[in-house]
């Protein structure tokens, strides 16, 4: 079962290109930080404004820098349910522990329509699979049923639930097996879906504070409530301050500040405002990640 800390790790670019070193020295840093997963391509990934050969690129230095320290779950999916499975095929030949699928965005399938396109992934590519439920970015949203029905295809395996709909993170624990995982999508969130049930979530912030979202899951993960509950009221604020404007915008714009990447984004992202830049140096100086 996937548990703890997972980064939803950025890409980094340098001139119109993946930035490779700097990307490598990142994944080198979370690890460092002690996560307990990564995944590339995903959201903060900017994967979907990537080419396929740069998708899976950043799938193959991922798998190659992490050398099995940490399970690899690869962003694969696609508004295609084709292009979901050619990506996925990927990952699993390149060697990925697992792959994470977002529903298929712009086309708002029905909830049989999601239903087939998972199945078909599942069916035409066997390495375990993550369902991702995101409708603020997606424009549909997965049923609680239809998720329970997925999870009884055997490698689909667990959910990265961004819904922010709490009541359905604990149908979703009560009413799928044991083993199926249910892991946050949403940093603000990563303790009260531990709480339903969760067990860990895929992370934003964990870019910037590793050590400190690895130290709340493993607290959770160990009984330690108090310490868990501390840590996640003492994180609230750069949470908030991760998502001042889309994601992945504020992250990446912490780590150029962090001297870890350049401040670079393929277009239509494009750079902070100064205002809210200013706000994001200030509560990174607060956390000590920058002087």
């Amino acid at each position: 079962m996937l548990s703890g800390a997972i980064v939803a790790i950025v890409t980094p670019f340098k001139g119109g290109k993946v930035d490779e070193k700097a990307y490598r020295d990142l994944i080198n840093f979370v690890i460092r930080g002690g996560v307990n997963g990564i995944v590339p391509c995903g959201t903060t990934g900017e994967s979907a404004t990537l080419s396929h050969e740069e998708h899976e690129r950043v799938i193959d230095i991922t798998v190659e820098e992490v050398n099995k320290r940490v399970p690899v779950i690869a962003g694969t999916g696609s508004n295609s349910t084709g292009e979901a499975i050619r990506l996925t095929r990927h990952a699993k030949e390149i060697g990925a522990d697992a792959a994470l699928l977002i529903t298929p965005y712009y086309n708002k399938p029905t909830q049989k329509g999601l239903y087939e396109h998972y199945k078909a992934v599942a069916s035409a590519c066997n390495i375990p699979q993550i369902l991702y439920n995101v409708p603020g970015r997606t424009g549909v949203n997965m049923a609680t049923e239809t998720v329970v029905e997925l999870s009884k295809i055997d490698n689909i395996v667990g959910i990265k639930e961004a819904s922010g709909d709490l009541v359905k993170c604990s149908q979703i624990v009560r009413d799928t097996a044991d083993d199926f995982c249910v892991l946050s999508g949403e940093d603000a969130l990563n303790y009260p879906i531990m709480c339903c049930g969760g067990t860990g979530a895929i992370s934003v912030t964990a870019n910037v504070l590793p050590d400190r979202l690895s130290a709340l899951c493993k607290a959770w993960n160990s009984g330690d409530v108090k310490t868990a509950q501390k840590l996640h009221l003492d994180l609230l604020d750069i949470n908030q301050a991760l998502f001042i404007e889309t994601n992945p915008i504020p992250v990446k714009t912490a780590l150029a500040m962090m001297g870890r990447v350049v401040e670079e984004f393929k277009l239509p992202l494009c750079p902070m405002s100064e205002a809210n830049k200013k706000k994001l140096a200030e509560v990174l100086r607060r956390y000590g990640c920058i002087s």
